[in-house]
């Protein structure tokens, strides 16, 4: 599997969620707008259940590192949620599977990853760029970045330990390091 990078720019990151709902369903775009906003592994993101929203923040333990998570959901997270749970009251997981419906006496299963990982490798051929379930990750943490200069904060939200592998992760290359030294003169 090749590696997945951050997406830099914003109108891509608004396009990537355009394509998503007209080629695969809305679920797959909510998947993206969401996964932006809590940078969270895929499958965090896909684990979610109602019950660990309470109001406006979503309380989970990270399946890879066993971690406490409590993240402060933001508007644009809060409105695609609501809008999910009134379209699907009966459903237990955010991001449900709708194959469910045809399995009588099964539980409610989420969406799998691999279903992600097709539709996002599909548009990200389209657009020609490396994209992938760790995208929405690696973005956030990337615009994070750039918009505060602040690694220790980027690495808080990603709960990383390391400071060169949150630059590496996020896609901080050595020439934006240095491009930063030239342009900021004192």
């Amino acid at each position: 599997m090749a590696e997945v990078q951050a997406v830099k720019d914003p109108d891509t990151i608004r396009l990537i969620g355009h394509l998503l709902a007209r080629h695969h369903s809305q679920q797959m775009a909510d998947i993206w707008n969401i996964g932006i906003n809590l940078a969270l592994r895929i499958s965090d993101l896909l684990s979610i259940k109602f019950s660990d929203i309470d109001e406006d923040r979503l309380n989970l333990r990270e399946q890879k590192t066993g971690k406490h998570a409590s993240i402060q959901l933001n508007p644009k997270a809060l409105q695609i949620i609501h809008r999910i749970r009134e379209e699907h009251p009966s459903h237990i997981y955010l991001f449900q599977s709708y194959r469910n419906r045809q399995a009588i006496n099964q539980a409610p299963r989420p969406l799998t990853r691999r279903a992600v990982c097709k539709a996002f490798g599909i548009i990200g051929e389209e657009l020609r760029l490396p994209l992938g379930t760790h995208s929405m990750r690696k973005t956030r943490g990337y615009h994070l970045y750039k918009s505060t200069r602040d690694i220790a904060r980027v690495m808080k939200m990603l709960r990383h330990s390391s400071e060169g592998v949150t630059l590496r992760y996020i896609g901080i290359t050595q020439e934006e390091v240095d491009q930063d030294f030239k342009e900021l003169e004192l």
